[in-house]
């Protein structure tokens, strides 16, 4: 893949994967470029535009057809393949998280939990058993994953992701609300809904101004 695909462009790219795959539940054959970006939000050009980062998948006038496109996406994102997680902070955040049942049907396995509560360790949340967080080291040195989900407060925070690098993880999903210190080799995600909601204010606030 070159190296110099914006980062922006992959962001879109489970994006359509999503759309494409309610089309197909729906029994479309194909679709254009057009209708893609209606649903999405996206102009046709800037769907074009990214998916030429990566091949010719359409004709034109033609669309793209739904399956053999959802199909190169799916190859392109590496999601045909199985992805391993260990989830640190078993709070009510991690607990949903634990829970939640969306991520096996996508390829994304939840296989250690752990946490630095001994109330919480040792019980048993989905069907896995909580860890002590001291152990984190230890099993995963034997037994590493592709990605690490970090649920814990704030100040505890850059030394789990600390660990989790030190034991070969390469990407970290971080739900604490810090700007952690990662080589860059490291793939960072944020998410962080307090912020999110923040930004949202902005808007809502410059919408009641105008309306005086």
């Amino acid at each position: 893949m070159p190296i110099d695909i914006p980062e922006v462009v992959i962001d879109r790219l489970p994006v359509y994967a999503r759309a494409l795959k309610l089309l197909e539940r729906d029994s479309r054959e194909v679709v254009s470029s057009y209708e893609l970006g209606e649903q999405l939000g996206v102009t046709p050009a800037q769907i074009r535009k990214d998916l030429s980062y990566f091949g010719r998948f359409g004709k034109q006038g033609r669309g793209y057809n739904v399956h053999r496109l959802l199909s190169e996406l799916r190859q392109i994102l590496g999601l045909e393949q199985q992805w391993t997680l260990a989830l640190v902070g078993v709070g009510n955040l991690g607990r949903a998280i634990l829970t939640y049942g969306g991520f096996a049907p996508e390829g994304f396995s939840i296989v250690e939990a752990f946490d630095a509560n001994p109330e919480i360790v040792g019980q048993c949340v989905g069907e896995l058993v909580v860890r002590d967080v001291k152990e984190l080291p230890d099993i995963l040195h034997r037994s590493p994953v592709d990605i690490g989900i970090v649920a814990v407060p704030a100040a505890a925070a850059q030394g789990v992701i600390d660990t989790l690098v030190s034991c070969g993880t390469k990407a970290i999903l971080n739900y604490a609300p810090i700007a952690a210190r990662v080589h860059r080799d490291i793939r960072m995600r944020y998410i962080d809904p307090v912020l999110a909601l923040q930004s949202m204010t902005f808007y809502l606030k410059s919408a009641k101004v105008s309306a005086r």
